[in-house]
């Protein structure tokens, strides 16, 4: 009898307390449930299961604080080599891979009011017909299961950080809260690093080991810094001037330009120095000009050495190709042809167009150049780092799409952003609003940063690159629906809001 009124009073006591006070209780009884079970069982993932309920329920009650979450994890992220060979960024792909299924299911329920006009705009017809090129060469793929982790890879990137991202990023405030969410973790993993640096006297041969967990490498750092540098720019002038908001980015731009000089990367400087040059041919109206003389550029050096074999004049000499400990030397081996990461470089690039020859359409498959690449090496551009054991790809991105996806490959990929180049340059001159301006120019340099750098990297399908990219992306669709540019936009009019 005293048991059963014990129990009521318990239920009593439960029934009186509010309902955020019942989710937090059960929530803490179900934290310490599974943090014991964890440790008694020695199941120490059941730990997380509590953060990963929170978060699911954020997602179905508030889906732009689990995107903004996403956004803040990126530039401290960490990557888990897992035993099958293969790498996990945590925690951004799993909240990548959730939120991918949370849009889907969000589509499904909204998709008589969604926009339309937004799937039929070229810019993401064209990543469709690139994510369906590269689905078309996994299945044909000379590793087939290889090139299907790819593609799923590349599925969950474009739905978070193109389709969901354009329902995430559509007002100067939502960009305004994008711009925080990296830019405040971006700041404390750049001091982290500078302090480490600055204690081995910010010596050139220590940038690697100052950047776990954060980087895998000083590109990966450099990169997220600099394409990053548009964003605060422009952003910091949509505050008054001496407010709290325009000082903290104002003083953000020269800790990113820190640590792009510290990064010694010689990519990260030239591709700060194109976008200071795109800037003005967007505003000159240059774009078509520029990427008109740049394909034809391309053409023609490519002819050059390729005739007669003139590429074996570019071999190194082994014993003087080396690595540098200073980044003097460095500067100094690269123009002379005798540092080994340039001329290592050398090498798997006329192995990529060796397979290329072998495979001109469907290539070898996503994700596959490192497995076949050996073989078709020319042996007199053989250096001290040719076993590659850390089993790197070919540093080249669009390179890569040739090899890996064939002729058809790279010409949809230059097709998505030559378009998105002229796009962007075309909503900058249209549009009215100075936010839009300001938006359209961050994310096209944005764009032309990662371009830059992938011609000796191949970084985009990371998460320290491929996220921006893709939102940028977004952002133009974005605003080409919003003004529905005067020069026959092939967007089309505008949907009207329901009020």
């Amino acid at each position: 009898m005293g048991k059963g009124k014990s129990i009521a009073k318990r239920t009593g006591r439960w029934a009186a307390l509010s309902q955020e006070q019942q989710f937090f209780a059960a929530y803490a009884g179900l934290m310490l449930t599974a943090l014991f079970a964890g440790i008694a069982g020695e199941w120490y993932f059941l730990a997380g299961v509590p953060a990963v309920l929170l978060i699911g329920y954020l997602a179905i009650v508030d889906l732009k604080a689990v995107f903004t979450l996403l956004l803040f994890c990126i530039p401290i992220s960490t990557e888990l080599q897992l035993p099958s060979g293969l790498g996990l960024d945590l925690p951004t792909e799993p909240l990548m891979v959730g939120l991918m299924f949370v849009g889907f299911l969000f589509a499904l329920q909204q998709g008589k009011t969604l926009d339309g006009g937004f799937l039929r705009h070229p810019i993401t017809l064209l990543i469709l017909l690139h994510l369906g090129w590269i689905a078309i060469t996994a299945i044909l793929s000379h590793q087939v299961v290889v090139s299907f982790k790819f593609l799923l890879s590349k599925i969950w990137y474009l739905a978070t950080f193109f389709f969901l991202a354009s329902r995430m990023l559509r007002s100067p405030a939502d960009i305004r809260r994008f711009h925080w969410a990296v830019l405040l973790p971006l700041v404390l993993t750049i001091a982290i690093v500078t302090v480490r640096h600055g204690l081995r006297g910010f010596a050139f041969s220590e940038i690697h080991w100052v950047l776990s967990p954060f980087y895998r490498n000083h590109v990966a750092y450099a990169a997220i810094a600099v394409l990053f540098l548009p964003f605060v720019w422009f952003v910091r002038q949509w505050y008054p001037k001496g407010s709290a908001g325009r000082w903290a980015a104002t003083l953000a731009l020269p800790v990113l330009l820190v640590a792009i000089q510290l990064s010694y990367t010689r990519a990260a400087y030239v591709a700060a120095m194109a976008a200071v040059g795109a800037y003005y041919i967007i505003r000159l109206k240059l774009t078509r000009h520029v990427l008109i003389t740049a394909v034809i550029g391309a053409a023609v050096g490519l002819g050059y050495v390729v005739q007669n074999n003139r590429y074996l004049d570019l071999a190194p000499n082994y014993e003087t190709t080396v690595s540098h400990k200073d980044f003097n030397n460095l500067i100094q081996a690269t123009y002379e042809l005798e540092d080994i990461s340039t001329m290592e470089r050398l090498y798997r690039w006329v192995a990529g167009f060796n397979m290329t020859a072998a495979e001109p359409i469907l290539g070898f498959g996503p994700g596959n150049f490192y497995f076949f690449y050996k073989s078709y090496t020319v042996t007199s551009f053989t250096t001290y780092v040719s076993d590659n054991p850390e089993k790197s790809g070919i540093h080249n991105y669009y390179l890569m799409l040739l090899v890996e996806q064939g002729i058809p490959g790279l010409l949809i990929f230059l097709a998505l952003c030559f378009y998105a180049l002229l796009r962007g340059e075309a909503i900058y001159h249209d549009a009215a609003d100075r936010h839009d301006r300001h938006i359209a120019m961050m994310a096209a340099l944005c764009i032309i940063i990662i371009l830059v750098m992938q011609l000796i990297n191949d970084l985009l399908e990371t998460d320290k690159v491929g996220p921006f990219f893709f939102m940028s992306l977004a952002m133009l669709v974005v605003l080409d629906r919003k003004h529905s540019l005067r020069q026959g936009s092939a967007a089309g009019p505008l949907p009207r809001e329901k009020p």
